[in-house]
Order: C-alpha cells, then structure tokens, then sequence
C-alpha cells in the first residue's frame, strides 16, 4: 500500500544543530571559570508527521492541534497539516487542520480508507511544544474500536518492541517522508530465536513527500506472536509507527519505544485491564535481567511469579502478567537485577472481555520534564496517569479551553515517589468540543505520565492510550558572549 502526502511548510526543528550546548562556557584570562549556566529558549520551527490513519471504508479519524503557551516565544507564526498530491509538477496545499494561536486547540477531520498521512510544520509562536493527537473510531472489521496516535517529528531510528506476524494480527509500518529527497530505510524483526530472513526489509526507497505502509508479513513468512521492528535510516529522515489491527481484540497504535536503557517505565496501565503481555528486546550482544515492579497507588509491588525478566541478547522475549493492575492504576517499572543492560519495551494491554475486547500499547516512555501535552480530550472520557518513580514529585496540570467553547482550568498534585496516581485532571469550564491537558513538573523527581481516551459506548471497551513525554518546546543555547569556537574541537 502507498498513500501520497505533501505539506508547503516541510522542514526540520530549528535550533536543534545547537540542543547538546548546554555546559558550554569560556574562562576568562586569569583562569576564573565565568562561565554561566546557558539559556534555555523557545524552538522556532517544529516539524510533525501523521499517519495514514486507517484502511477501512467506515473509518472517522479526528484531528487535534494545539501549542501551548510558551514565555518568550515569538508572537507571531503560522501552521498547517496538510495533504495533497503534485498537479503539473506543482506542490499543493489542502490543510486538515489550520491551528489557532497558542493556547487555544482546534480540530480538523478526514473519513474512509483513502485519507491520506498528514506533514505539517509549525514556526514562530506556534512551535514551542506543537502537539497534534490523531483519533480514528472504526466501527467494525478487523481493528474496529479505538485508535490513537500522537503525531511525530522525523527521526533516522524507532524501536517496536509488541508487534506480531501471527494469523491473526495484520500490522503495518508506516513510512512517511516529509522531505524533498528520497529516504533509504531499513527494516529489521526479531523473533523469540533471533532475527527473522527477510530480504526484501532491506533498502526500502520512500520518495519524498509520501508515505509507505509495508505489512510486516510480506517481509517475512515466520509466524511470531512477540515481534521487534527495527527502522533504520540509511538516508534521508522519516516519521514511523506501527499500525496493529487484530481479529477478536480490535487494534491500535504501537509508537516507537523510548531508546535502548537499562531502565525502563511504561506508565499509565488501565486498572481495569484484564490482559498485559510485557514485551522486551535487547539489540546488544548482552543478556538482561530485569526485576519487574508495578507502581501502584500505595507503593512497589512485584508481580507474582514475575519477579524478574531474563532477555537474550538479540531475541524478544513476551511474557503474559495477566490482570497485574487488579484494579488499581499502576506503571510497569524495569530496572536490572546487575549490570545495566540497554533494553526496549512495550506492553500491549486488553479490555474487556469476550466479544467486547479493545486492545492498546503502551511503549517504555521518557519523563514528563518541563511539560508535556495531551491535545485531544473529552469530558467523561479521559484518564490521567501520573507516576512518580523515585522522589515524590509536584505537577501542575493545565485544560486548556475547549475547541468550540470553555475557559481554562488549573489543579496541582503531589505524587508520592515510587507511586503512580490516576488523577482526576482539570475540565475547562463550559467545556464544549475537545481539550487539550498541558503537564509539568514543578519540584521533585522525574514524573512520567499517560492519558488513556475511552470511546463514547459505555458498553464496549474502546479505548486508546498514549503517553507524554517532554514536548521538547525549548533549547539550550550558548550565551551571547561565549566563544563558540570551541564548538569546533
């Protein structure tokens, strides 16, 4: 399958060649180190790719952008997530979702099998933290319910610990270029013994401005339940994800883990799962051993008879914890039993029961930091996990105004280390349409955090979750006095 995508404003993060300046700093000639701690200030461009969103017929898939408020930004900018095809050699622009200034959501929508991945770039006051969260509700077929994905920024490297080649899970990779050269891209699976023959994963070309979505079935015929997916870039950048659609359990995003570490959270499990299967790879040549914990409301508690997770090197390992929130909020933490050990990680967590089952993923996260944005949420409808696993932490949490109407709402929390606390999150008042939720953390230790969307049918389980790391809204930049020259060594 190829779907064609194009955007008018294609382009990278600005500032980003000068994110890692930070510690920079220059001793003046009597040796007196008078350096000073660099500062830190608003991107101006932020680039973000969303996915074809789906291959049914009876798809509706909503759109959902918002920027926060950021001091010192720029006051003036402009954005736009568009779609389009190339007439007469020509670039056009059709806009799904023309955002408004900073601080205020807005929602656009496409339906059917046909509607296109989307690109879009923010700059100016708009990009600092630009979140854009795509909604899709299929009412039946394979991966009917609930689907959920925050759009990305381009990148040479992902991780899907969780995706499957078994009979009855249909999953996709999804490649989308945004730039105006081709991307060369590399696609690798392991299995429980190893890697998986495939010939045809191997120098994959993504022209520029479109999208590919490759079944993972046609890059290998060994039927796994636990597959990793490697993407690698050769050349180029892409946006990727991994589209999971099963027969019985519905279907969902799987984003890309967090990098390689030797511990990992995956936060914001719903309490009332009634099936998590953990799913690990390690892509040294070392073995790991994990000690497996749940962070629940009142504390650490180890799964029993899943104390710890032995992963060998280069193999994915899949292991069932059953119902392990017992209807309690919790966040999976993994940390080694001895050396440290880079390791990804996902769980892939059901609902329901019997004919009423809906499946999500939820990959190992990074911390909350500054802030982080969840831009698509409805009253009565969505769930806000905040984990602290270390020092106790305090959060401040903002709604934004509603898409069509409301005014905005503000709640602190304290949450107590090595707990995670489902909290019952702002609603703006006179809500009317979507919301966004804005989180940063005030004091303490790191905080990690996830929003879980219910569907509208109370009856039926759909759900989707996705978690919020740092919107990266900001950079390090050196200060104006210092020599930059030694930038160069």
């Amino acid at each position: 399958m190829k779907r064609t995508t194009l955007s008018l404003f294609a382009g990278a993060t600005a500032l980003a060649a000068i994110t890692g300046f930070a510690a920079v700093s220059t001793p003046d000639a009597t040796g007196a180190d008078t350096g000073r701690p660099a500062a830190r200030l608003p991107v101006e461009r932020t680039s973000l790719l969303c996915p074809a969103p789906s291959t049914s017929d009876l798809a509706e898939t909503s759109y959902t952008s918002f920027t926060p408020v950021t001091e010192g930004a720029d006051e003036k900018g402009r954005a736009a997530l568009a779609a389009g095809t190339p007439e007469d050699g020509k670039k056009t622009e059709q806009p799904v979702v023309q955002p408004k200034a900073p601080g205020t959501p807005v929602t656009g929508s496409t339906s059917g099998a046909d509607a296109p991945a989307l690109v879009g770039t923010a700059d100016g006051g708009y990009a600092p933290g630009w979140t854009v969260q795509q909604t899709t509700e299929v009412a039946a077929g394979t991966g009917r319910g609930l689907q959920g994905v925050n759009c990305t920024a381009p990148d040479t490297e992902f991780w899907f610990p969780g995706a499957s080649t078994a009979t009855d899970r249909t999953d996709y990779v999804h490649l989308t270029n945004p730039d105006d050269s081709a991307a060369v891209v590399d696609i690798e699976l392991y299995g429980r013994d190893g890697a998986l023959k495939s010939t045809v994963g191997e120098g994959i070309t993504v022209p520029p401005h479109t999208s590919e979505s490759l079944l993972l079935s046609t890059l290998s015929d060994v039927e796994q339940t636990d597959v990793t997916v490697h993407v690698g870039v050769r050349s180029g950048r892409v946006g990727a994800a991994v589209q999971a659609l099963d027969d019985k359990t519905g279907g969902d995003w799987l984003t890309a883990a967090a990098d390689p570490a030797g511990e990992l959270v995956l936060p914001g499990l719903p309490e009332d799962a009634t099936a998590v299967r953990l799913v690990l790879f390690t892509p040294g040549g070392t073995d790991a051993d994990l000690k497996v914990r749940l962070a629940s409301p009142s504390g650490s508690i180890t799964p029993a008879g899943h104390e710890t997770v032995h992963v060998k090197a280069g193999m994915t390992t899949g292991v069932d914890l059953g119902e392990v929130t017992r209807g309690e909020a919790g966040s999976l933490v993994l940390t080694p039993t001895g050396g440290s050990v880079p390791v990804v990680a996902a769980v892939r967590v059901v609902r329901g029961k019997g004919g009423e089952q809906e499946s999500a993923f939820i990959p190992a996260a990074d911390p909350v930091g500054a802030r982080a944005t969840s831009a698509d949420n409805r009253a009565k409808r969505t769930t806000l996990s905040l984990a602290a696993i270390g020092e106790t932490a305090k959060v401040k949490v903002t709604a934004s105004a509603g898409t069509e109407g409301g005014t905005t709402a503000t709640k602190t929390y304290t949450i107590r280390g090595g707990t995670t606390q489902n909290v019952e999150a702002p609603v703006p008042a006179g809500l009317k349409g979507a919301y966004a939720l804005t989180v940063e953390t005030v004091s303490g230790g790191p905080v990690y955090a996830s929003r879980t969307l219910t569907g509208e049918d109370d009856d039926v389980a759909s759900f989707t979750v996705q978690t919020l790391p740092d919107d990266r809204g900001t950079v390090s930049v050196p200060n104006a006095d210092e020599d930059l020259s030694v930038l160069q060594e």
